[in-house]
């Protein structure tokens, strides 16, 4: 591998390299493979990775996959995303969530976005740790849970995308969305939590760590509530739509780095804050010239990191490392973590009554549609190298590949079929507000 020092591209050059090649190959899929935008660059992503580490093995003289790997080294995926990305993709996802429709389903909600969570992660783990004891891989059982943990958490973005063009109901998307927003921030609470149990070789406390996700999922709203209200305030009190643009970044840069200072939960916080602004703030505190102005620029955030992330999902693939261990953990962990994501969904919409979701297909949709993405891609890549990170990336890699190449592109004909079945959690808020058609 040629020396990185000598090929060092600054900030700038990486976000341009990615900015062009996202624009290029979506403009290549638009044109000819005619996928679903975010399926398509994961797929060229996917491609790409893979052609140049079969180019360097077999065509001397080819480092182009030395020099692509040199460049996601720089760039720092986990970094990039977590500590920047995904505060912007998760204010803009919550933007669009209806409050009101949120606060009907809001038992349901907080159940899949905590009970569901716990319970995926503890199953996924459970299920993982017996392959690898078939396997007699020789890492600690608390490993298999740090990987329980970083697949928990779903995608709001990819997911809502499919719902809206389904013209699903508004009260579905809400339940959906308000789960993925918050089982992305209790998802990354708790695999912090087990990942400092697993480098530290303490065994795992449970008051422990119910103290540290108390203090950090709890700072968290607190501090997206604070930084909701304080950003609502300033809209209210002016009518420029530049100035009202440049205070939401600030709710969302500001917020996010002082929940990165306080260690407390960061996209917990924005999942808040864009529920306020995008419901009160967007309701009372904005003339429509401004909300248009404002809708449309988080619309165009969200669209430009979206495609950056998941060409990336595809070209991190150049770090796996293929071997028959890592094969059987990966092909295993598809089928384990949508069946502990079944029974997580069961467990919190049974529970209790209050909690049920009535309508018919609700269920399904919310359990194959739990999409994973690059947050799940970040926190594997987060861990520390060796034969551990090589597995756990692997079954990662796995996992949300299949996500969003199977589930993502399925999931529109899973509900065109509910809707032929006319499940009533699936059929168009329109069409119900018309009400049955006039007696012949």
């Amino acid at each position: 591998m040629h020396d990185t020092a000598s090929t060092a591209l600054s900030a700038f050059d990486i976000a341009a390299i990615l900015v062009v090649a996202s624009a290029l190959l979506g403009w290549f899929n638009h044109h000819f493979l005619k996928l679903p935008h975010v399926i398509g660059l994961t797929v060229m992503g996917a491609l790409g990775a893979i052609g140049l580490t079969v180019a360097d093995a077999f065509i001397p003289g080819v480092t182009l996959d030395d020099w692509v790997a040199d460049t996601l080294q720089q760039m720092n995926f986990t970094e990039t995303l977590l500590q920047g990305m995904l505060s912007f993709l998760l204010f803009a996802g919550a933007l669009h969530v209806d409050l009101d429709r949120l606060k009907v389903a809001w038992l349901p909600v907080l159940l899949l976005s905590t009970v569901g969570v716990m319970i995926s992660t503890v199953l996924v783990g459970l299920a993982m740790w017996g392959v690898g004891m078939v396997l007699a891989l020789g890492i600690a059982p608390i490993w298999y849970f740090v990987f329980g943990a970083l697949i928990a958490p779903t995608d709001p973005v990819s997911v809502l995308g499919v719902l809206r063009e389904e013209k699903v109901p508004q009260s579905l998307q809400s339940a959906v969305a308000g789960e993925s927003l918050f089982n992305d921030g209790v998802g990354i609470v708790v695999f912090i939590i087990l990942l400092g149990a697993a480098v530290s070789g303490n065994d795992f406390s449970f008051a422990e760590g119910a103290r540290l996700f108390a203090i950090e999922a709890g700072g968290g709203i607190l501090i997206g509530l604070v930084a909701g209200y304080v950003g609502y305030r300033a809209l209210a009190g002016m009518d420029e739509y530049t100035l009202e643009v440049l205070v939401t970044l600030a709710v969302v840069m500001g917020g996010y780095a002082l929940c990165n200072y306080l260690t407390l939960s960061g996209p917990l916080a924005m999942a808040v804050a864009g529920l306020l602004i995008g419901n009160h703030g967007v309701t009372y505190a904005m003339s429509d010239v401004t909300r248009d102005y404002l809708v449309k620029f988080w619309e165009l955030v969200d669209e430009l990191l979206n495609s950056v992330l998941f060409l990336l999902i595809g070209l991190e693939m150049i770090v796996l490392v293929a071997g028959f261990d890592e094969l059987v953990l990966a092909l295993a962990a598809i089928p384990l973590t949508l069946a502990a994501r079944g029974v997580g969904i069961f467990v919190s919409t049974k529970a209790i009554p209050a909690a049920r979701l009535q309508d018919k297909g609700a269920g399904r949709v919310l359990w194959w549609g739990g999409l994973r993405g690059g947050i799940s891609i970040a926190l594997a890549l987060s861990l520390p190298a060796g034969e551990t990170r090589d597995l756990i990336l692997a079954a990662t890699f796995a996992a949300v590949l299949f996500s969003v190449l199977v589930q993502r592109a399925t999931l529109g004909r899973l509900i065109e079929k509910l809707k032929r079945d006319h499940a009533p959690a699936v059929e168009d808020d329109t069409a119900a507000a018309a009400g049955p058609p006039p007696p012949p």
